[in-house]
C-alpha cells in the first residue's frame, strides 16, 4: 500500500544521509527576471542585472546563478530542431551571454516549459499538440553546450494524449527531462514546476512525493506577484504571506537536495517596504528555501541591498541541515517559528503579521526547553545585539516586520520538545483571500479543527511513542472521535505521520479526520482527502551534526 510505503517507524520519517556529493545541497540561491521585468528582456537587462549582483556586493553573499526566464527564444525551431534565441533581444545568442556571465564568476540559468510550447507561448521542450516526440534530450544538449547551470522547466501547455491522465503526463515528461540533464556530462541543476499546476487538487501531494526523484527543488503553488508598470506602488505584501502560508505546510518533503520553491524574493522592489523585505527573506530563510531574487537590482536601495545580503540571516538558509522551520505559535497577529541548526544553535524568528507593532516576549518554555535554569546566547540577527546568558527573547516588531534571533541553549536547557501547532489547509479558500488565517485551521484541543488564536489548546507536543498531548492529555481514538484523556500506553493513543500528511491511529489505522464543521472524527483513511492532511511539529534534534 502506498501510505504503508511512506511511513517510517517512530512518527518521523528517514534521517537524512550526508549532502557530500548531492546537487544543490543547500537552497539554491541567485536572479531570475521574471518577477519584475516579464517579457521586458534583452541582453542587457540580463548582463545588467549579473553586473549589478557583482558591484553589490551579492553575489559574495551567494547569490551566484543568473537565470533568463520565459520569452528569450523563438516560437519556432530551426530547420535541424533546434531551439532559436530571439536574436532582437540577444543578438550574439545564448552561449555569448552565458559567456559574459561566467566570466563574472556567476552560473548560468535558463527556462523552458514541459509543454509543446511555454507560458509565453515560445517553442517549449515537450511533446507537440497532437501527439509526436519531445525534444527533452536535445534541448538538454543545447543547454549544456551552452554552458547552462541551471533549468528552470514550467509546466504550461502539456499535451494529453487520449486515455492518459494529466498527472501521468507530467510524471513522464518531468522524469525524461531529468534522465536527459543526467546524459549531457555537466552537473545543471533542475528546477521542476509540475506541482504548481495541481495545487488545490488532491494529486498535489503525489506530485511533491515523485518530484523529489528527479530534480533539485520545485515551485509547488502560486506565482509571487509580478511587478507591475502601470501600478509600480502597488503593494505585493499579501501575495508574499500567501507563499510563505502554503510553503510552510509542505516541510515534510525537503531535505538537501531537494528543496520546496516558494518563489522569489522581491524584496526590495517596488510594492514591498522594508520592513516587508526583511519578513520575506527572514521567513523563506526559516523555511529552508531558494533565495532566488527577482527585482531591478541597478535600483536597490542601499537599505535593501542591507537587507538581502545580511549575511547572519542568509546562512540560516543555507544551514547544511536544511530543515524546514516548525511553528510554535499562532495567533491573527504573529507567527513564532523555530529551526534547528547544524551546529547545535537554533534560529528563531517572529512575524508580525497585523497593520500594528507588537511586543513579544518569548521564555524558554515558549521555545520547548523544559531545564528551569535554562539560559542561551542569543543574536539579534538584523543588527547583530548579543546577549550571554539570557533568560527571554524580547522585541518590538513594526508591523508586517519580522525579528529573527539564533540562540545558542547551555546544557541546562537539556533537548527542546517536539511542540507546536498541528494545522490543516482549509480546502477551497477563494484565489483572492491570500491570507494566512484563511489557507490554514489550527488543532485545538479537546478536539475541535478551527481558526488559530494562540490558545494553550492549540499548543501540541509530539511524544517519542506518537501520541499527541496537549495540557498534560493525549489525543486518543474513542469510536469515531478523537478526544483528550490522561495519557497512557494504549496503542488508541499513538499515532502514526506520513509523508502524505496523514495521522493514522496505530490501533484502528484509521486517520484523523477534521471536518468543514470543526468536529474532530477519526475515519477510514482515503487518497489525499484534504481533511485528513495535516502538517505536525517536527524533531528539534533529528539528524544533526552536534549539539
Amino acid at each position: 500500500m502506498l501510505l504503508q510505503a511512506l511511513l517510517w517507524l517512530g512518527f518521523g520519517f528517514a534521517p537524512v544521509a550526508s549532502a557530500a556529493g548531492v546537487l544543490a545541497p543547500t537552497p539554491p540561491m541567485g536572479w531570475n527576471d521574471w518577477a519584475h521585468y516579464q517579457c521586458r528582456i534583452d541582453s542587457n537587462v540580463i548582463l545588467g542585472n549579473a553586473r549589478a549582483l557583482v558591484k553589490t556586493g551579492l553575489a559574495a553573499r551567494g547569490y551566484d546563478t543568473v537565470t533568463i526566464d520565459d520569452c528569450w527564444m523563438r516560437k519556432q525551431r530551426d530547420s535541424n530542431g533546434n531551439l532559436q534565441a530571439n536574436l532582437h533581444k540577444f543578438p550574439q545568442g545564448m552561449r555569448a551571454v552565458a559567456n559574459s556571465i561566467h566570466v563574472l564568476g556567476l552560473k548560468f540559468g535558463i527556462y523552458e516549459d514541459a509543454g509543446y510550447a511555454t507560458c509565453g507561448g515560445f517553442a517549449g521542450s515537450g511533446v507537440p499538440n497532437g501527439g509526436g516526440a519531445a525534444h527533452f534530450r536535445a534541448d538538454a544538449r543545447l543547454f549544456a553546450s551552452w554552458g547552462v547551470d541551471y533549468l528552470k522547466l514550467d509546466g504550461c501547455n502539456v499535451y494529453t494524449a487520449k486515455g492518459e491522465s494529466a498527472i501521468a503526463t507530467y510524471r513522464a515528461a518531468y522524469r525524461a527531462e531529468s534522465e536527459a540533464l543526467k546524459r549531457v556530462g555537466r552537473p545543471i541543476v533542475f528546477s521542476e514546476s509540475a506541482p504548481a499546476y495541481f495545487q488545490g487538487t488532491p494529486q498535489w501531494y503525489d506530485v511533491l512525493s515523485w518530484v523529489r526523484g528527479y530534480g533539485q527543488l520545485w515551485r509547488e503553488g502560486s506565482d509571487i506577484e509580478i511587478f507591475d508598470p502601470q501600478r509600480p506602488n502597488r503593494s505585493r505584501w499579501a501575495s508574499v504571506m500567501w507563499n510563505y502560508e502554503y510553503n510552510l505546510q509542505l516541510g515534510r518533503f525537503q531535505k538537501p537536495g531537494n528543496w520546496n520553491d516558494s518563489d522569489f524574493i522581491i524584496g526590495g522592489d517596488r510594492g514591498m517596504t522594508l520592513a516587508e523585505s526583511r519578513s520575506q527573506l527572514a521567513l523563506w530563510s526559516m523555511m529552508s528555501a531558494p533565495l532566488i531574487l527577482s527585482s531591478n537590482l541597478n535600483k536597490l536601495s542601499a537599505a535593501s541591498i542591507r537587507i538581502l545580503g545580511n549575511r547572519a540571516v542568509i546562512a540560516v538558509d543555507q544551514d547544511p541541515l536544511g530543515q524546514m522551520a516548525t511553528l510554535l505559535r499562532r495567533t491573527p497577529a504573529e507567527d513564532v517559528l523555530m529551526k534547528p541548526l547544524s551546529d547545535g544553535r537554533y534560529a528563531v524568528a517572529v512575524l508580525n503579521r497585523s497593520e500594528h507593532p507588537l511586543h513579544v516576549v518569548l521564555n524558554p518554555r515558549a521555545l520547548g526547553f523544559s531545564g528551569a535554569a535554562c539560559r542561551f546566547q542569543s543574536v539579534a540577527l538584523w543588527t547583530g545585539s548579543r546577549r550571554a546568558g539570557a533568560q527571554e527573547l524580547a522585541a518590538h516588531i513594526g508591523a508586517h516586520d519580522t525579528q529573527i534571533w539564533t540562540i545558542r541553549p547551555t546544557a541546562a536547557c537539556g533537548v527542546p520538545q517536539r511542540m507546536g501547532v498541528i494545522t490543516r489547509i482549509r480546502p477551497n479558500v477563494a484565489p483572492h483571500d491570500r491570507t494566512a488565517m484563511a489557507y490554514t485551521r489550527c488543532l485545538s484541543a479537546p478536539g475541535s479543527v478551527g481558526e488559530c488564536t494562540g490558545s494553550g489548546a492549540q499548543s501540541w507536543q509530539v511524544l517519542p511513542n506518537g501520541a499527541l498531548r496537549s495540557g498534560g492529555r493525549c489525543l486518543a481514538q474513542v469510536g469515531h472521535s478523537a478526544r483528550l484523556s490522561a495519557c497512557v500506553t494504549s496503542a488508541l493513543q499513538r499515532w502514526r505521520y506520513t509523508l502524505l500528511g496523514n495521522l493514522i491511529n496505530q490501533s484502528t489505522h484509521q486517520c484523523l479526520t477534521g471536518g468543514a464543521s470543526g468536529a474532530l472524527t477519526v475515519q477510514a483513511c482515503g487518497h489525499n482527502v484534504a481533511s485528513q492532511i495535516w502538517s505536525v511539529p517536527a524533531a528539534m534534534d533529528a539528524g544533526r551534526a552536534s549539539r
